[in-house]
């Protein structure tokens, strides 16, 4: 099955079911390399990031010890995998009951699995890279290309995303601007945490007060790390979702142009339009053929257009953005009062 199949919604039923299989396939799996960093990165290091991870990262180094029976594996700590699936089986009742119980199928789906992880996987007395800077930098990277799988299979991790798809269900904040204020407050919350014995100094005495400047240097130190992983995460985030999403526009210049257009309308199943020009050398008309397709899909065409017609004249260039059937979808929410007036205006 080809690729562009699986991301085309104008495709058969058969096709469709098969692509969403894909997609939870993808949610599955593509979750796992989250869970490797924080239980063999974040974690060993005792990292604070951003998110529903960085609340039950926080809640496991501070009941480290206090429950031995019930957690011995875990040193007594109540382990990120229980406290990550209590607080998304909450958000998620709530995210049923008020913005809609299909986004929760997804999410549940990504929820499960990531506690599925976080369970097996276990948590390494050392991380596997030693440098706390370069753990931050390198752990977050591959956390956020583990979540931009996700996300570009219309998975979510749950957490934070839970959070802002309420907030944003009733007041027009975007998403992005939600989960940053998240983060932040998250992170930032690291600092009034106690430091583990991985990271003190044997100068430095941990019963020392909060203003001490030896201890504040290390508990600020804890913060810019949680800092660096988030921006690395959020860069590879953006990053691959921006070359998965990249799109592309055909313009195909041949006399064999019915032959060309339907060959990419039904083997590519993507859309073409078919524009009237004029040579201006030969003064005779032409037949320009425009088409819009991800970039995967991009050899795809290539090769219909070199079958067909050798000497087609192609053009192609890359664009920022397609948004509608069979792209994009528009995500933007205008003001209540934008609409009011909007609604006002037609009945006028």
């Amino acid at each position: 099955m080809r690729y562009s199949q699986l991301v085309n919604p104008h495709n058969t039923p058969q096709v469709s079911r098969a692509r969403t299989i894909f997609e939870y396939l993808v949610i599955i799996i593509g979750i796992a390399p989250m869970a490797l960093m924080v239980n063999w990165v974040l974690l060993p290091h005792a990292f604070v990031g951003g998110g529903l991870t960085g609340i039950c990262s926080a809640i496991y180094y501070v009941t480290g010890g206090l429950f031995p029976s019930l957690f011995p594996e875990y040193g007594g700590a109540v382990p990120v995998w229980l406290t990550t699936f209590v607080f998304n089986a909450i958000l998620l009742l709530i995210a049923g009951l008020t913005v809609g119980w299909r986004f929760t199928i997804r999410t549940m789906v990504g929820v499960a699995a990531i506690t599925f992880w976080y369970r097996v996987i276990p948590i390494l007395p050392e991380p596997i890279i030693e440098d706390p800077w370069l753990g931050a930098i390198i752990g977050g990277f591959v956390f956020g290309l583990s979540l931009g799988c996700v996300l570009a299979a219309n998975g979510s991790s749950g957490g934070t995303d839970i959070v802002a798809m309420i907030v944003n269900h009733y007041h027009n904040i975007s998403l992005g601007n939600i989960m940053l204020a998240c983060d932040i407050l998250i992170i930032a919350s690291a600092f009034f945490l106690p430091l583990p014995e991985s990271m003190l100094q044997n100068e430095v005495n941990p019963q020392f007060s909060i203003l001490n400047s030896q201890f504040s240097i290390l508990k600020i130190k804890r913060v810019l790390y949680g800092v660096a992983m988030t921006i690395s995460y959020t860069v590879a985030v953006d990053w691959l979702m921006a070359r998965i999403n990249r799109s592309v526009h055909f313009l195909i210049y041949s006399s064999k142009y019915e032959e060309i257009a339907t060959a990419i309308n039904t083997t590519v199943n993507r859309g073409v339009t078919v524009l009237d020009g004029t040579g201006w050398y030969s003064k005779k008309p032409v037949k320009v053929i425009s088409v819009l397709v991800r970039k995967p899909e991009s050899s795809l065409v290539f090769s219909i257009v070199h079958s067909i017609d050798s000497e087609a004249l192609v053009s192609i260039a890359d664009v920022s953005g397609v948004f509608g059937s069979g792209f994009d979808k528009i995500k933007a929410k205008p003001p209540r009062g934008q609409i009011e007036s909007f609604q006002a205006l037609k009945r006028g």
